[in-house]
């Protein structure tokens, strides 16, 4: 049976008039990759911070591996690992420096420590840049070394929050790879990032909150069957004209028809045979058509009808 490693319990966190956190609760069990999803100004950091007892809050309650978190509890402090959006590494130090002088806060074991900090240059693949500075890095390869210095340790729990902002493909991969490797290797993992793509590719449950509440919570599958699309088709044609488009309106299951850009898209909530019956209207009014396709939903999706998608302050 897998162990609860993060119990948060009627968390609320005001700032004045603001409610942050409104009775906020979840919980992660061992071994998860939990993606912790929310527009700008939903809660996630702050949820972040209380989590790391950075933050006092009003009421509830936060416990980490059984054990009640708080400033002082330093023990539990040493089995969690944070890698912040904002790089924060020293940059008159070398990339060896930096790891090994953030490893040093856990661990004091000169020997010890000088292994961990090799297991972790050769995990985020730095062995070729250990005498670097910072600032002749990359960009992606900074990204790798603050992720270095946030697992060195091996902490047991580690919080990933936008770990790929303003970093190439290849980095991305990289890094969202060394993050599956990390899971496996028995790490529990908190991921935040806009880019939904990445939490669909690795996360095993996905919470999505807004306003300091939780609104969602399941797998990848689980939150998409909560919203109304299951799959839309796409027919490249030219205007098929009012009464074709009204016709396909009143098929089984399609709830939106529209013509946009050169296509036909025709909306469906559930149903098994929604493109073979839209086609049947094609070739019942002799319309000629191009390329076909279906897509069904993303986590994009679901997001933004859960959310909804005005913009939001930064």
């Amino acid at each position: 049976m897998p162990q609860t490693v993060v119990k948060i319990e009627n968390l609320v966190k005001r700032y004045k008039e603001l409610i942050a956190l409104d009775h906020f609760g979840l919980e992660i069990m061992q071994g998860e990759i939990f993606g912790l999803l929310g527009p700008n100004g939903s809660g996630k950091t702050t949820t972040i911070n209380c989590l790391l007892s950075l933050l006092e809050f009003d009421k509830g309650e936060i416990s980490i591996f059984g054990e009640k978190m708080t400033p002082t509890n330093y023990a539990l402090k040493r089995r969690i690992g944070i890698i912040s959006q904002n790089v924060a590494v020293y940059d008159e130090l070398t990339v060896y420096e930096n790891i090994d002088y953030f490893c040093g806060l856990y661990v004091e074991d000169k020997e010890t420590r000088k292994k961990y900090v090799e297991d972790a240059i050769k995990f985020v693949g730095l062995e070729d840049f250990t005498k670097f500075r910072p600032k002749k890095l990359s960009g992606g390869l900074l990204r790798r070394l603050n992720i270095a210095c946030g697992i060195a340790h091996k902490p047991e729990l580690i919080i990933l929050d936008e770990p790929t902002v303003a970093v190439d493909p290849q980095s991305r991969n990289k890094i969202l790879e060394g993050i599956v490797d990390l899971n496996k290797a028995g790490a529990t993992i908190i991921y935040t990032s806009h880019y939904m793509e990445e939490v669909e590719q690795i996360c095993t449950r996905i919470l999505i909150m807004d306003k300091g509440k939780k609104i969602a919570l399941g797998t990848k599958d689980e939150l998409k069957k909560m919203i109304k699309n299951t799959e839309t088709v796409f027919i490249e044609t030219d205007d098929p004209g009012d009464d074709v488009i009204k016709e396909m309106q009143g098929l089984p299951h399609v709830y939106e028809v529209a013509y946009v850009g050169g296509k036909l898209k025709v909306a469906c909530s559930g149903g098994k045979h929604n493109m073979i019956r839209i086609l049947d209207v094609m070739q019942k009014r002799d319309l000629s058509f191009g390329r076909v396709y279906s897509e069904l939903p993303t986590l994009n999706d679901v997001f933004l009808e859960i959310t909804g998608k005005q913009l939001r302050d930064e």
